[in-house]
């Protein structure tokens, strides 16, 4: 290599203050899309990253998304026949939730045993700070002949559709040959991982109603239909005996052919409490179930709520699903499944209600092109370890997006976040040796790659 491994290694360990500088500035922001009451929050987080695009020498537009979140593209221009090259990350995050969770201020990025934390700690401000680092050593080593897209954007969170107009409408603001999409992780600390798939998704919210008012549960119960245990009976078909996902007409049988995910690991990672079963245990792989089967949560509920719990049979009942979409299904195949597998078993003839929203189709990518391959070899440098391929059970409607507009550019997803992070929950946090090795590879491959 041009520019050798220790000489990086040794720049970007020596950021470690200003890479926790930037982090502990960029989480200060509660950054939440969508909330009027922080607006300002976000238009702060905003703010603080174009400063920072422009710190780092590049050419720094935004662009005003029809979701109102703030759109960055920063660049510079490919020396004469070299590729160009989209760095991606997004700087909003999920609420911080009830702030009596966090055992410090979510908003104040504070050191524990090696580790940082703070809401957006990893998802996905941590990958922001992780380009800048790598872009100040590929600075330090006298800049990339590549050329440099930097989208940065405010929503992804909220479905990101502000980007996805963008890209709609201005889909020469994105031509990238390779496209690095940092919002995804490691399996483990120390553990290099590219990601070569991701599942899709939709929302569905069914509602069930079984009388015109609720009744008095002495003079009627027992043989009033509720719509409560009607709910509970059918989201029940859902799952077999076991607790695998199943759906009227729709194979939900598929296998993970890549790298297994070790069940005592995701016992672990998911914080599955003692004595609880992991579904399917015995019977199907957590990896054939989180990375290659349709899924199915119950993310929402409204019924009346225990402190407002009154003698009455609930007349309507109404439950939020969050179903999830592997390589090999559209996400409008199993709308439609799921759909009719809930008509299907609506019991006692409750007149059901259902309103479909935010489909999303899953992705899949090849890591076989030049320039994957070169990274994949930067990747092993960086942490001294061989690279392993998995399959995410989360949706980025941004790759697809991006596919279709650019059939063949190279795609790859990899980032800071790993299990122990706990995004999107009290105690977010991020390994700080997360982002410096990560930084290491993406600047080897800035200084280094060669169409």
């Amino acid at each position: 290599m041009t520019n050798s491994i220790e000489s990086i290694r040794d720049h970007i360990t020596g950021q470690r203050d200003r890479i926790f500088k930037d982090l502990s500035e960029l989480t200060s922001f509660n950054s939440v899309h969508s909330t009027p009451e922080l607006a300002e929050e976000l238009a702060g987080a905003a703010n603080w990253v174009e400063q920072a695009l422009t710190d780092a020498g590049l050419n720094v537009t935004h662009h005003d998304g029809i979701d109102g979140a703030r759109i960055f593209i920063a660049t510079k221009d490919p020396e004469p026949g070299q590729p160009t090259v989209l760095l991606y990350s997004h700087y909003d995050v999920v609420p911080a939730g009830d702030l009596a969770k966090w055992t410090s201020d979510p908003f104040t990025l504070t050191e524990r045993d090696g580790r940082w934390y703070a809401r957006g700690a990893a998802d996905c401000k941590g990958n922001l700070v992780m380009h800048l680092a790598a872009l100040r050593a590929v600075a330090e080593h006298g800049g990339t002949p590549l050329g440099l897209r930097v989208v940065i954007e405010g929503s992804e969170e909220m479905g990101g559709e502000g980007l996805e107009n963008l890209i709609d409408t201005r889909p020469e603001l994105f031509q990238a040959d390779v496209i690095f999409i940092a919002d995804s992780g490691n399996v483990a600390v120390g553990k290099p991982t590219l990601t070569t798939t991701l599942r899709g998704g939709g929302q569905m919210q069914v509602t069930l109603d079984t009388l015109r008012a609720p009744v008095h549960s002495g003079g009627f119960g027992g043989a009033a239909p509720d719509a409560v245990f009607a709910m509970v009976r059918l989201l029940n078909t859902l799952r077999d005996e076991s607790g695998l996902i199943t759906i009227d007409g729709l194979d939900c049988t598929q296998q993970w052919d890549g790298l297994p995910y070790d069940e005592a690991d995701f016992r672990a990672d998911a914080g599955i409490l003692d004595g609880v079963a992991v579904m399917g245990s015995g019977t199907a792989g957590v990896a054939d179930q989180v990375w290659a089967r349709p899924a199915i949560s119950i993310t929402g509920w409204t019924s009346t709520p225990v402190a407002e719990a009154v003698n009455a049979v609930p007349a309507t009942c109404s439950a939020n699903l969050q179903f999830r979409v592997p390589p090999g299904l559209t996400a409008q195949q199993v709308a439609d499944a799921l759909e009719a597998h809930l008509r299907k078993h609506t019991p006692w003839g409750a007149h059901i209600t259902i309103e479909t929203s935010g489909l999303n189709d899953p992705f899949r990518t090849d890591i076989n092109g030049p320039a994957v391959t070169y990274f994949n070899s930067c990747m092993a440098d960086a942490f001294s370890s061989d690279v392993v391929t998995v399959g995410s059970g989360g949706s980025i409607p941004l790759c697809e997006k991006l596919q279709s507009i650019m059939p063949s550019a190279e795609i790859t997803l990899f980032g800071v976040e790993e299990p122990s992070c706990v995004i999107h929950s009290p105690d977010e946090s991020v390994a700080p040796e997360e982002i410096r090795d990560i930084a290491i590879a993406e600047a080897l491959f800035l200084l280094n790659y060669k169409a």
